[in-house]
């Protein structure tokens, strides 16, 4: 029986092709970091774990390539694209401009900031579990959410567009802390600073924050020098 939505719609039901679900599992993998820069991409081995055939893996690394997230390597295969200690450099010194300007337009236009606060919560809520993975979850939507608060559509898309980098670094960083509260207690101020019109604390805050976390050491993340 096709069951009706709340609202009286009928729910449509979702036909994904095996390529792009296998697809969306490897890139998960890569982007909160279980599947690190350099990682070897076999195709046989992921056909195993993921219990499909070859061909839907195969697909899913086509796209993933044209993600920039795999690349081959010369006489040895695919791997998980490396980064480069430049390549971090340049989209955190990006991120540090985009979100400074960001809090700019917030305070200027006085936005209500209340649902950096919810992310905010949902980060420490995370760190108490130990769950990793919803922490990053919480990270991301919390640095995504303010630049979204600006009201920028064009630096929006610009986001958007280094928006599989930045949560893979973000989420490098991130495994990189021990201390999951460490990176929930790192947001609170800066949201209060917002709420307080205090721009300039806001922005040094910001700014701090962003500098530190670009802050990778290539032998502990598998980053390429």
């Amino acid at each position: 029986m096709i069951m009706a939505e709340p609202n009286g719609d009928i729910s449509r039901i979702e036909n994904v092709p095996l390529r792009v679900s296998v697809a969306d599992i490897i890139r998960q993998a890569i982007l909160n970091g279980t599947m690190k820069p350099g990682t070897p991409v076999v195709e046989m081995a992921l056909a195993e774990q993921l219990q499909v055939s070859r061909a839907p893996v195969r697909e899913a690394i086509q796209i993933l390539e044209a993600d920039g997230l795999i690349e081959s390597e010369p006489y040895k295969g695919k791997r998980v694209k490396p980064l480069t200690l430049k390549e971090v450099e340049e989209l955190y010194s990006l991120r540090e401009q985009f979100e400074a300007f960001a809090i700019r337009r917030i305070v200027e236009r006085q936005v209500d900031v209340s649902e950096l606060r919810r992310h905010s919560d949902a980060m420490f809520e995370a760190a108490e579990r130990g769950d990793f993975a919803a922490l990053n979850t919480a990270d991301e939507a919390f640095h995504r959410t303010l630049i979204r608060l600006a009201d920028h559509d064009l630096m929006l898309g610009f986001w958007d567009n280094l928006y599989l980098r930045i949560r893979q670094i973000m989420a490098l960083r991130n495994s990189a802390n021990r201390d999951l509260r460490a990176v929930a207690r790192n947001h609170p101020p800066i949201i209060e600073a917002i709420e307080n019109r205090d721009m300039i604390r806001a922005i040094s805050l910001i700014s701090d924050h962003t500098r530190s976390a670009s802050q990778i050491a290539p032998e502990e993340l598998g980053i390429a020098p």
